[in-house]
C-alpha cells in the first residue's frame, strides 16, 4: 500500500493559503487529520499552521461538543434503572479546561487544550476559539437554543466569517445549524434536554430548550450551494479533498433552501 507523501506545517499553509485563508479571517475549522494525511507533527503542526495562516489579527473556531454529558437515556443506553440512576448521581459536569469533547476528531481535541484558545460554557454545544475576538466569539454562550444568534456561530457570522472543511465530511458543517434557528418552516420541532449543572455548592441536573438539530441533509444544502452559486473554493490540503467558502452567503443560501425543502 503507498504510504502518501509527508506533509510539513509549511505544506498546509501553502495549501491553505491557496484555497483563499488570509491574514486577518475568522475560520471555523472542520478537520480529518487523516485525511490530510502523514502530517509532520500531527494535529499540533495543522493547529499551527491554521493559525499562521490567518495570523494574529484572524481567529480560529472549532467545535468542541460534548455528547457524552448528555442525560444517559437520550441515545438509548440498554442501561437497567440502577445503572442509570448511578450514572445521573456521578456524571460530572461540564468544566471547559478539562472536559473532552466527544466526536471531534483529534485536531479540536487538541485545539481546545492550547495556551490562549478560549472555549465558550455551554455544557453541551461549546465551541473553542484562538485569535484576537476569541474572548468575543465565546464568551457568552447561553443554555437555550444553543446554536442560534447570540451563540459562537452568531458572532462569527457577524464577523463575517469563513467556513473551512478540511477533509471533513460536507455533512459536518456545523454553521448551517445556524440556518435551522431562521427557517419559517415548523420542519425542527423544540426540544427538551437534561443537563448537568453547578448551582451553589451543587451539582444538579435541570434543563433547557432548544430544537432537535438535524444535519441529514446538510450534504445536500452543500451540493446545491456549490452547484448554484460560485463562492465555495476547492482544493486540497494535504492530501485531502477541501472546501473553503464565505459563512454568511452558506447560512443565508440554507435558510432559502430549508423552506423550500424541509417539510
Amino acid at each position: 500500500m503507498k504510504k502518501g507523501r509527508l506533509v510539513t506545517k509549511e505544506h498546509i499553509v501553502k495549501d491553505l493559503n491557496r484555497i483563499g485563508v488570509t491574514k486577518g479571517m475568522t475560520v471555523i475549522v472542520h478537520s480529518s487529520l487523516r485525511s490530510i494525511g502523514r502530517v509532520i507533527g500531527g494535529p499540533v503542526s495543522v493547529i499551527l499552521a491554521l493559525e499562521e495562516a490567518v495570523g494574529t489579527e484572524g481567529n480560529i473556531v472549532m467545535p468542541t461538543q460534548t455528547e457524552h454529558l448528555c442525560d444517559p437515556t437520550e441515545y438509548g443506553s440498554g442501561y437497567t434503572d440502577e445503572e442509570l440512576e448511578l450514572i445521573r448521581e456521578n456524571m460530572p459536569t461540564f468544566h471547559p479546561d478539562l472536559t473532552p469533547s466527544s466526536y471531534m476528531g483529534f485536531i479540536a481535541e487538541t485545539f481546545r487544550k492550547q495556551d490562549g484558545v478560549k472555549r465558550s460554557p455551554h455544557p453541551h454545544t461549546s465551541f473553542a476559539a484562538w485569535g484576537k475576538d476569541a474572548a468575543r466569539i465565546t464568551q457568552e454562550h447561553g443554555l437555550d437554543f444553543s446554536m442560534n444568534e447570540q451563540s459562537p456561530l452568531g458572532r462569527m457570522y457577524e464577523l463575517g466569517g469563513t467556513i473551512l472543511l478540511q477533509g471533513a465530511p460536507t455533512n459536518s458543517n456545523t454553521s448551517l445549524h445556524l440556518a435551522e434557528y431562521r427557517q419559517d418552516n415548523t420542519f425542527v420541532k423544540e426540544k427538551i434536554w437534561d443537563v448537568k449543572v453547578k448551582k451553589g455548592d451543587n451539582e444538579v441536573w435541570t434543563t433547557y430548550c432548544d430544537i432537535n438539530n438535524e444535519s441529514d441533509d446538510f450534504d445536500r444544502i452543500f451540493e446545491d450551494f456549490c452547484r448554484e452559486t460560485e463562492y465555495v473554493k476547492e482544493g486540497m490540503v494535504g492530501e485531502a479533498r477541501s472546501y473553503f467558502m464565505p459563512m454568511r452567503e452558506m447560512v443565508d443560501f440554507a435558510v432559502s433552501w430549508m423552506d423550500k425543502n424541509r417539510k
